[in-house]
């Protein structure tokens, strides 16, 4: 099972390392791509430039079993449900997790097709800094509250929809915080 960790990792960071460890550990899973978007549809100003964040990715995500990629813009897709369904065509017998922080369950009502995603593809959600209870109620979770698993390990082998939030230790470091610092120029 291969973990997906979309984002527009602007820049990636400690914290994007820190929760993809812990989604291999915690789901089981027998790798995490990480997807670099050329940009994301929900963010009114654009990211730095794709290079200069797959180079910074590269860098900070050294892990065997980690495979930092810019798959989307080989795909064309922008969006998580398209991007899925082009990935399950050219990986037919690969089953996929998409994984995200707890922050993006809180407006995934707002992501394109998102109960489309939820249907064909398990959902790891990880706990990020002061989201636990407004993803835990989040117009996602309460419209798909009846396939919410406890045990996350039981993503790798239900059937779907199937989601799970995993509360692990957090690390308080943001994409938003480092770029506010001026730790990441644009």
């Amino acid at each position: 099972m291969i973990g997906l960790l979309g984002g527009s990792f602007d820049p990636a960071h400690e914290g994007h390392v820190h929760i993809t460890r812990e989604a291999l550990k915690r789901f089981g899973l027998d790798a995490v791509w990480w997807l670099v978007t050329p940009g994301n549809p929900l963010k009114a100003n654009g990211p730095a430039s794709l290079p200069e964040r797959m180079e910074r990715a590269r860098a900070v995500m050294r892990h065997p079993r980690v495979k930092v990629t810019d798959l989307e813009a080989h795909l064309g897709t922008r969006y998580t449900a398209r991007t899925l369904a082009k990935l399950r065509r050219i990986y037919p017998g690969v089953r996929f997790v998409w994984l995200m922080g707890a922050d993006n369950l809180v407006q995934f009502h707002r992501w394109q097709d998102w109960q489309g995603i939820m249907a064909g593809c398990p959902v790891g959600v990880l706990s990020r800094p002061n989201q636990r209870l407004a993803a835990r109620f989040s117009k996602a979770a309460t419209i798909a509250a009846r396939a919410r698993v406890r045990d996350a390990r039981r993503l790798r082998r239900g059937a779907c929809p199937a989601w799970c939030v995993v509360d692990m230790p957090m690390r308080g470091i943001s994409s938003s915080e480092l770029r506010a610092k001026g730790a990441w120029p644009k």
